[in-house]
């Protein structure tokens, strides 16, 4: 009893298909893979290159960009 008898298999995979579609099961299978390859990853400690890069290296950060100064209120007041 159990998942052993391969129409116990067929049945949950009929019952899966039935419940999420045609049309999702390949996207779920996808995000299933890339779940399961992060956690190995991040078990193994093993990073992808580009993910981690912009952390490890702190001269490759960019720098947030320079805003203009608004110009000064007191400047553009006649004077009483």
């Amino acid at each position: 009893m159990g998942l052993d008898n391969p129409l116990h298999i067929l049945i949950l995979l009929l019952v899966v298909l039935l419940v999420f579609g045609a049309k999702r099961l390949p996207e779920i299978g996808r995000s299933l893979g890339d779940g399961m390859r992060g956690f190995k990853d991040s078990i193994h400690g093993d990073t992808r290159p580009g993910l981690d890069q912009a952390v490890a290296e702190p001269g490759r950060v960019p720098a947030p960009p320079a805003y203009a100064a608004a110009p000064d209120e007191s400047a553009r007041l006649p004077a009483a």
